[in-house]
């Protein structure tokens, strides 16, 4: 009985027990330190003007950049220093374990002063009492500083950059998101969304997005939007299937100062695919599709039976102005009736024949077109020279002007009439010798 132990049997002081865990906790905290002191971040030099401008404004290769402003103490102090955010290195890790590196991770001095006598902080608004303090700059645009509430752990900071760097269709909601976001891009694609994509669209347009790095993405959602200006120049809304679209501006902008936003669309009138949409972005770019100019601009509403009728309609009239021409033509009738179609008509024959009789006939260019207005505006205004009264040919004062009748003021109007008489009577006489 000797063996077992007494249910009396007090347990280990707390002191033996707090020993060991606080062993644990330091054996912890010096491993993350050493983390933060052995790391492979780079420090970019804040001497090399050259390095701050591809930091700060993206120029060089382009990159982006995610620094954390690191001070490290003055050499001789004794200080130590300090550690590297455990956020920003988790998220660096995340981001290359999944070898999706989009962006430079760095370390910087932000209290260095610029040659202007600004420090990097004031210069750029940083505020430093608000730690990690995180930035992003680069090809994205100068910096700026990441909120506290996305530095809790790495995985919010590495959520925040991707939705920030990585390249993603913008949503388009209304009529200011179509012009900012689309419109007044150089080129613009469109993604019309009858419903829900397959996953095989979304892959497609994650595809192209990373392709073409000069050309801007934009989706709407048709289901609950529609929009006036740009829905009758496309094949004909269906619920479930989706519709693409290219746009390339012309000319204006947004500000007044640019003028009125112009632009042209080149429509996909073949099935969505990866290689569909492809084939018009590079024919787009490249000149070989001539986009066709919009009259105004295209509008974002919210989708209603109403506005539904009036583009159907719209696009009916649309329809029938594009038949007429053919059933005119189809009836055989190519005489010139009068009508503007029958004069257009006779001009076309006309033009057919000569063509046909010159068969080394050359289509004029435009400046041989703008040489020949010239020359005959030339000969009108000569022409009109030798009918107009120049001032050397006006009387002078007080002179009546001659209009060809004054041998007829004097003449009373009973002599006038028997001259007439007498005429009459000689033609008579003349007609009698007949």
């Amino acid at each position: 009985m000797a063996g077992k132990k007494s249910k009396t049997e007090k347990p280990p002081a707390i002191d033996k027990l707090l020993k060991p865990a606080i062993g644990v906790v330091l054996a912890l905290v010096a491993y993350n330190f050493m983390k933060g002191i052995n790391t492979d971040i780079p420090r970019i030099d804040v001497t090399d003007e050259l390095a701050l401008r591809e930091v700060f404004f993206g120029e060089g290769e382009g990159k982006n950049h995610v620094v954390l402003c690191h001070t490290l103490p003055a050499e001789g102090s004794g200080k130590k220093p300090l550690p590297i955010s455990s956020v920003f290195q988790d998220s660096m890790d995340e981001l290359q374990a999944n070898n999706n590196m989009i962006a430079q991770f760095s370390l910087m001095d932000c209290a260095h002063t610029l040659p202007s006598g600004k420090t990097i902080q004031e210069k750029f608004k940083l505020n430093l009492k608000k730690r990690p303090t995180i930035f992003v700059s680069g090809k994205v645009g100068p910096p700026k500083q990441v909120p506290e509430k996305h530095l809790k752990t790495g995985k919010m900071l590495t959520k925040l950059l991707k939705g920030m760097l990585e390249p993603h269709a913008a949503k388009i909601e209304s009529t200011k998101d179509l012009k900012s976001k689309c419109l007044n891009k150089n080129i613009c694609a469109l993604l019309l969304k009858g419903g829900t994509p397959p996953q095989a669209l979304k892959d497609a347009f994650k595809n192209m997005l990373s392709t073409y790095e000069d050309v801007s993405f934009a989706s709407v959602d048709i289901q609950t939007m529609i929009l006036p200006g740009l829905e009758e120049y496309l094949p004909e809304y269906e619920a479930g299937h989706h519709r693409f679209v290219v746009f390339k501006k012309i000319s204006g902008g947004l500000e007044a100062k640019d003028g009125r936003l112009i632009t042209s669309i080149a429509p996909l009138n073949e099935s969505i695919s990866f290689n569909n949409m492809s084939n018009l972005i590079n024919d787009v770019r490249s000149g070989s599709v001539t986009p066709k100019k919009l009259s105004g601009t295209p509008q974002v509403k919210t989708r209603s039976k109403k506005l539904e009728a009036q583009l159907k309609a719209k696009r009916e009239r649309s329809q029938k102005k594009k038949d007429a021409p053919k059933e005119k033509a189809s009836s055989g009738s190519t005489e010139n009736d009068g009508s503007k179609e029958g004069r257009k008509a006779e001009r076309e024959k006309r033009r057919a024949e000569h063509r046909a009789k010159n068969p080394n006939y050359k289509e004029k260019t435009p400046e041989e077109k703008a040489e020949m207005e010239r020359q005959r505006r030339q000969r009108m205004e000569e022409e009109a020279k030798k009918w107009n009264i120049g001032a050397e040919d006006a009387p002078e004062e007080g002179e009546p002007i001659d209009d060809g009748y004054a041998a007829f003021e004097d003449v009373e109007e009973d002599e006038y009439i028997e001259d007439m008489d007498e005429d009459e009577d000689d033609d008579e006489d003349v007609l009698d010798l007949d």
